[in-house]
């Protein structure tokens, strides 16, 4: 009998190319998508997907077709909400000055935007402040706080402030408001409201929001307690471009209302009407509809990139601006911005992997330290570095007398609670984030030590015992099967991406009917089932690896191979494509 906890490999692949073994359906999710097929009609494939989302086929439609108006929480639910928007509402009455201060990333930007966007269409302005990630690193500082106090009446923290204790304190004369999803301490900053799900004292039904989606939040109840007062407030659905971006972008998981602002906001994206998205989507090529995959790998990356080697506060500006060519100019820049941090990450992540490499990669936590790494890229390189090992990493730029780090974590490993403990027990000099992702400041005299704990830590969560991530596949297809339709209606199941993966399925058995390298590393492939059916794919950064070696060199031999359907567009003509994920010789 077969050991239920270890079911044998989908289609005897205990290793693939990319030495990973393939999880397919269990017996249990094969029933339960037949039964789904029977009652509802819908195509096993979608069934598939939908049983894997925990969906049951009397809520296969409203899961299809998610209503934010049914799936929106109520603002009041989260505490100092009522607070924060009554501030916000009497700093606008009484034109008071406003300034927010934003986190210097795609969550901060966006959360900026949507304020500055409300804040003009009801004849305000405000003063948008980003910090600089080298000179003054991440969040309110006591200098910028007291400088913009005595000029502002109001000061509003975007996707910071939750544990600036000090800074806020610093901000003598003007009210602080705080809307922010970063984990909180036991005690909380003396502000007028602090908004964030992910405080100690809320129930975290709502933790998987990002610092937009709060925004937003409260922004409905802006406009609830304006209607209350007799006044109409400006349209919030026009504004979900900007959180379906910062949601995406954050890595925020796509369930419950998130699912559905993603999917709204995209619908919103479509229709070009805010002219510094319009202007990002043209510079990065983007020629369809967008996607998930388009804000979290074209636009979302881009808008970063100010923040992370440039001008901070380019991506706010862009989001936010109201001038066709200001938009045009910050999208050129933020480009030219994002290949230079590649070139920049390209150099770190090799360093960065040898080092991590050289102390072990099968530890409870990866991590690597240079002499002036750049700290804006200190956190894509440990997420590379995380997903090449399927364990925690951090990776810390040293300057000096203190190095500065991001980590990245996996599934089931809270990384930032972690963080906050090596803080609070003085090995750090401050650190802080969420489950995923989290970053921090640390001597250099203290860095081992510092490394050693969280290691420490991490293990007892079970980090030490991760195995290679296993590809999980929600079945097999074949390529006949695959049609425009077909992916289009296995889209009305996301959007995907963390916390909801895109659905991935194997194709057995295929010959390989040519495959050539594209552009740098890429491989592009066409392969059939031998009875006259083909389908074209692409597979990514692969040629220099096992995988693409083996495809292009593969001599007439047969494979299973694997991955998520997408609709390529080319010249206005829509074809189905696999972006081809992994490969395995079939036997």
């Amino acid at each position: 009998m077969s050991d239920p906890q270890h079911p044998p490999a989908f289609l005897n692949v205990d290793a693939s190319l990319t030495d990973r073994r393939w999880v397919g359906p269990t017996g249990a999710e094969d029933r339960l998508s037949n039964a789904m097929e029977q009652a509802t009609g819908l195509p096993a494939p979608l069934c598939r997907t939908l049983v894997r989302r925990g969906v049951e086929p009397q809520e296969a439609e409203g899961f299809l077709e998610p209503k934010l108006r049914e799936l929106l929480p109520d603002p009041r639910s989260l505490k100092d909400m009522e607070r924060a928007a009554s501030r916000f509402l009497t700093a606008v009455r009484e034109r008071q000055n406003i300034a927010i201060f934003a986190d210097y990333d795609v969550d901060g930007g966006s959360s900026a935007a949507l304020l500055i966007d409300w804040l003009r269409q009801m004849g305000r302005r405000a003063t948008l402040y980003i910090p600089d990630r080298i000179d003054e690193g991440y969040g309110p500082n006591d200098e910028a706080m007291s400088a913009l106090a005595r000029d502002h009446d109001l000061i509003v923290c975007v996707d910071c402030g939750t544990l600036s204790h000090g800074p806020i304190d610093a901000a003598k004369g003007a009210d602080v408001i705080v809307l922010d999803h970063h984990l909180g301490g036991e005690t909380l900053p003396d502000a007028k409201a602090i908004v964030n799900p992910n405080r100690q004292d809320e129930d975290g039904d709502l933790a998987h929001l990002c610092a937009a989606a709060v925004t937003f939040l409260m922004l409905v109840e802006t406009n609830r307690q304006l209607r209350e007062a007799g006044h109409q407030g400006p349209d919030l659905i026009a504004m979900l471009d900007l959180v379906a971006l910062a949601t995406v972008a954050d890595v925020a998981p796509l369930i419950g209302v998130n699912r559905a602002l993603v999917r709204q906001g995209l619908s919103v994206m479509a229709r070009r009407e805010r002219i510094g998205l319009t202007a990002l989507a043209d510079e990065a090529g983007m020629d369809s509809a967008p996607n998930s995959y388009h804000l979290g790998f074209l636009l979302g990356p881009r808008v970063n990139a100010g923040g992370r080697i440039g001008k901070a506060d380019l991506g706010a500006r862009l989001l936010s601006t109201e001038n066709a060519q200001e938009a045009k100019d910050i999208a050129a820049r933020l480009d030219e911005l994002n290949k230079e941090r590649r070139e920049i990450e390209n150099q770190v992540r090799d360093l960065a992997l040898e080092q991590a490499t050289d102390r072990g990669l099968d530890a409870p936590l990866v991590w690597a330290a240079g002499e002036g790494w750049h700290p804006g890229v200190v956190g894509i390189v440990a997420s590379r570095l995380k997903e090449a090992t399927n364990r925690p990493a951090i990776v810390i730029g040293l300057v000096g007398d203190e190095g500065k780090g991001s980590g990245r974590s996996v599934s089931g490993i809270d990384l930032g609670a972690s963080i906050q403990r090596l803080a609070a027990e003085g090995l750090l000099i401050k650190g802080g984030g969420h489950k995923m992702a989290a970053g921090l400041t640390v001597e250099r005299g203290k860095l081992d030590a510092a490394m050693d704990r969280l290691a420490d830590l991490l293990d007892k969560q079970g980090a030490g015992q991760l195995g290679p991530s296993d590809l999980t596949l929600n079945g097999i297809l074949m390529p006949g099967a695959v049609t425009v339709d077909l992916i289009e209606q296995l889209e009305q199941a996301g959007p995907f991406g963390a916390g909801a993966p895109a659905p991935r399925f194997a194709f057995p058995d295929c010959q390989i009917l040519f495959a050539k390298e594209v552009g740098t590393n890429h491989l592009k492939v066409a392969f059939g089932d031998g009875m006259g059916a083909r389908l074209d794919a692409i597979a990514f950064n692969t040629v220099d690896g096992p995988m693409g070696q083996e495809l292009l060199n593969h001599g007439g031999a047969r494979f299973h191979l694997a991955g998520r359907l997408d609709v390529n567009v080319w010249q206005g003509r829509k074809s189905p494509q696999l972006r081809l994920e992994d490969a395995a010789r079939a036997h």
